[in-house]
C-alpha cells in the first residue's frame, strides 16, 4: 500500500473545498474558518512563536 503524501496540492485543494462551504454567517463559519486558517499556516510553514501547538499564539 502507497503512503499517502500530503502536498501544498493537496491543502490548497482542501482550503479551496472549505471555501465553498462558508455561508456567511460568523458563528456558523467559526470551525471552517479555523480549519481554512490552521491548513493556510500548513502551506505557508507558518506556526506561533515558540509554540508546539498550531495556532495558539495568534488568537484563531
Amino acid at each position: 500500500m502507497e503512503a499517502l503524501t500530503i502536498t501544498t496540492e493537496n491543502l490548497q485543494q482542501e482550503i479551496d473545498a472549505l471555501r465553498t462551504t462558508l455561508t456567511g454567517d460568523m458563528f456558523s463559519d467559526m470551525d471552517i474558518k479555523d480549519k481554512i486558517h490552521n491548513l493556510e499556516m500548513k502551506v505557508k510553514g507558518v506556526k506561533p512563536t515558540d509554540s508546539h501547538i498550531d495556532c495558539v499564539g495568534c488568537g484563531s
